[in-house]
């Protein structure tokens, strides 16, 4: 596709700004995106400072967004972006299980989530469904949020994890990667009682007996859900 031709008259362009702190994922999602006249790369960013600059300077119609970013988190960075414009609609691409994430992403703003590893069959698919205005979600999270929508959220059984808030489970991921209580406190600029007080209210509402029981778990969810 020649310049000319991608800038045809009455060729709508669609900007996308992707948001990953993995370069060949960036460049895995690009690749799939410049091969389309119609959609455009305006910019890459690897953590949230970078990221609302890009933002603010470019005005993209969609910013791809990963939940673990270089610095600071996914969830955060959807949040400041709806507060810029609530024009620019936001996808998430992650790796996390989505049975968990997908529904914070989109009380967050977000519009979809596309798991990591189907981003080479649907990412396109993904970006035109949110450039749409429509939500992209698998199959499976879809039947899952209409079977919440029949039975009713008292009667829908979430699991543990799913109880817990967007913070206590950011504290509770930096325990499972050994971030110690004092450190978390100065990474998230809480005071360390604060943060005693989420790892009591994690363990309460995972039914855990103490703090070696929580680490466990910690780093088990860790392992499970990395990237």
């Amino acid at each position: 596709m020649t310049p000319s031709a991608r800038n045809a008259p009455g060729t709508k362009i669609a900007k996308i700004l992707i948001v990953d702190d993995h370069p060949i994922v960036r460049e895995a999602i690009a690749a799939r995106i410049v091969s389309h006249p119609d959609l455009q790369v305006c910019g890459e960013a690897d953590d949230v400072a970078d990221a609302l600059e890009k933002v603010k300077a470019f005005r993209p119609d969609l910013v791809i967004v990963d939940l673990t970013l270089k610095s600071g988190k996914g969830l955060d960075l959807i949040k400041k972006i709806k507060a810029i414009s609530e024009e620019i609609k936001t996808l998430v691409s992650s790796a996390f299980d989505e049975t968990l994430y997908a529904e914070r992403a989109l009380h967050a703003g977000a519009l979809g989530y596309i798991n990591k590893q189907a981003i080479c069959e649907s990412i396109v698919d993904a970006v035109r469904h949110v450039l749409d205005g429509k939500m992209y979600l698998s199959q499976k999270m879809t039947e899952r949020l209409l079977e919440r929508a029949v039975v009713g959220a008292v009667q829908f059984k979430e699991t543990l994890i799913e109880s817990v808030t967007d913070r206590e489970l950011e504290i509770f991921t930096m325990i499972g990667i050994a971030v110690s209580t004092r450190k978390i406190a100065q990474q998230l600029h809480l005071s360390v009682k604060t943060v005693e007080t989420h790892r009591e209210r994690i363990k309460h509402k995972l039914s855990l007996s103490n703090g070696a029981e929580l680490n466990r778990e910690a780093v088990r969810w860790v392992l499970e859900n990395s990237c």
